[in-house]
């Protein structure tokens, strides 16, 4: 039997996996096939599906929280049917046969007896809003002539008329702007209002959106009642209202009836509608204050709708963007290691975002000297990553010659300090390695220190030569020479590797990762870049990075290649 997952997560997102293969895991960690690493109350590997020849099974791995079959438990492996139910952390689990799925649990049957019309009410729409009421208490359809009695006659009356209008026009798709004017007009027409206002809350500020008429003048009383207290306010006649008659501004318009209604969704009042009327004929009634108290809810509603329907297109394309941009990024970042006889080396980034602020890159020298950079902006996100991409820029330039180093970092300093805000700071390292001499010069600007393994198991760290990039840019800097030989390592890291937080919030730290490196020193630079992401991930538990992870490793050789 094929069985897939309906998986619904705490904020109502739902998700079809098909289970497939021998074995599916899920739990917190990256590695799952199932992974949701925002789900704290599940395990890095929480459970796992696994299929013999007839049967899906579910066993948990161990977890902290445990796993729910229908309610119940578990302590060892079950099997799994249709109709299921799995209580896995924060996520409720459905078993479904993929050949019926969630679709298909309607079926229409096949025609029977003719409906009984005497045992059947049957109406419709534009019967009910057609009928005539009559003095005896019952209408007549316009259209056919029927007898419509008692009740239906109701939906008549304007207030129906008004609220199924209402509902059609604000049924379309129409843009915000557009909105206002239209939920004005229904409201004027409604209650046979003059003059009207339609009014959005935008932070604590009221604008006016759509207007009919002008001059208007509201008292601040009957504002802060909409719209503090989300309470409807009808005025009869304001000639026998005291505290507004005496209210200059007021009285000067002539007004005789208003009144002013939240624009409410649920609990959050977004606006409010204002409507008048200087005639004497007629006055507002209850009536016509609980038609527009109804009216400007489902106006709320919709105003809402609209509103999150803009939101999450820009958001779409927001991601779109963000997107392309991390292909942009990525394709800035070296696209393998670099080819030198004497120096293995190898580098990752990993962003916390979907671009990020940290850059490396290598730089093949003709005479077989290797250039290795590896810079961090300040911050995070979209920001981070157009800096990022521009001091990529400026490097590519200043490294195509590998001599006077600190020079180079200054000249890089003062264009940094003259082209980025203020607030914002770029901590790189550069370092330029010699394999004939087996010397490596490097410039550290504000970068926390690399570390230099030694080929005996001895650890340097490589500290700061200068400020970070764009603080001081007249101070300038040092660089300094040290012995590079076979078997020696330089790691160079952003401080997201070291600052990684494990789940009691303890930092993984430099000397945890020294210890590590020391006893990892003769792996290839490769694995020794995978093996340190590795290490993070086993340290935070899972848990998603909270800084960008940025590694750089080069390892000279004990044997050079060959040629």
């Amino acid at each position: 039997m094929a069985l897939e997952l309906l998986i619904l997560t705490p904020d109502h997102q739902t998700r079809r996996y098909e289970l497939q293969g021998d074995s599916v895991l899920l739990g917190r960690a990256h590695s799952n096939d199932l992974s949701y690493p925002d789900d704290a109350s599940l395990s890095r590997k929480h459970v796992r599906f696994t299929h013999d020849a007839q049967d899906w099974w579910v066993e948990d791995l161990g977890s902290k929280n445990g796993t729910l079959v229908n309610g119940v438990r578990i302590a060892a492996k079950q099997v799994l049917g249709p109709g299921d139910r799995l209580s896995v952390g924060h996520l409720l689990i459905t078993l479904i046969d993929s050949e019926d799925g969630v679709e298909n649990n309607v079926v229409f049957v096949g025609d029977g007896p003719k409906i009984a019309p005497n045992a059947t009410v049957m109406t419709s729409l534009e019967g009910l809003l057609s009928a005539e009421t009559t003095a005896a208490g019952t209408g007549t359809n316009k259209k056919t002539g029927a007898a419509v009695s008692g009740p239906a006659n109701a939906f008549a009356t304007p207030v129906v008329r008004a609220l199924v209008r209402a509902g059609r026009e604000l049924s379309g798709h129409r843009p915000l702007e557009e909105l206002f004017p239209l939920i004005l007009d229904l409201s004027i027409s409604a209650v046979n209002a003059e003059r009207g206002v339609v009014m959005i809350l935008d932070g604590d500020k009221l604008t006016s959106r759509a207007v009919h008429g002008e001059g208007f003048r509201i008292s601040t009383t009957i504002r802060d009642r909409v719209l503090k207290e989300k309470t409807s306010v009808l005025v009869r006649d304001l000639a026998q209202d005291e505290a507004l008659r005496q209210q200059v501004s007021i009285s000067e318009q002539q007004i005789h009836t208003m009144m002013a209604v939240p624009l409410q969704t649920e609990e959050r009042v977004i606006g409010l509608i204002y409507v008048d009327s200087r005639s004497f004929v007629r006055e507002f009634t209850p009536d016509d204050l609980n038609l527009l108290t109804v009216l400007a809810n489902v106006a709320a509603t919709r105003i809402e709708h609209t509103r999150l329907a803009v939101v999450e297109r820009r958001e779409q394309q927001r991601t779109r963007d963000l997107d392309q941009a991390a292909e942009i990024q990525q394709a800035i970042l070296p696209a393998g290691p670099p080819d030198n006889r004497f120096v293995d080396a190898a580098g990752h980034n990993k962003s916390c975002r979907t671009v990020g602020g940290d850059y490396y890159d290598f730089f093949p020298y003709d005479d077989g000297r290797l250039g290795l950079v590896l810079g961090d902006v300040a911050g995070k996100g979209m920001s981070a990553a157009m800096l990022m991409s521009n001091l990529q820029a400026r490097v590519q330039i200043l490294a195509e010659d590998p001599e006077q180093l600190a020079k180079k970092v200054w000249r890089l300093d003062q264009a940094v300090a003259k082209n980025s805000p203020d607030n914002r700071f770029i901590t790189l390292f550069f370092a330029v390695v010699d394999p004939d001499k087996q010397e490596m010069t490097y410039c550290n600007a504000g970068h926390n220190p690399p570390l230099l393994i030694r080929a005996d198991g001895s650890v340097e760290r490589l500290g700061v030569l200068g400020t970070v990039l764009g603080m001081l840019p007249e101070i300038g800097y040092d660089e300094k020479t040290c012995k590079f030989g076979p078997g020696d390592m330089l790691v160079v890291f952003s401080d997201g590797v070291t600052e990684a937080e494990n789940p009691a919030g303890e930092e993984y730290g430099d000397e945890q990762l020294a210890s590590w490196l020391t006893d990892n020193r003769t792996s290839c630079a490769t694995d020794l870049v995978a093996g340190i992401l590795s290490e993070i991930d086993r340290f935070t538990d899972g848990a998603p990075a909270g800084d960008d992870v940025t590694v750089l490793v080069a390892r000279h050789r004990e044997t050079p290649l060959s040629d």
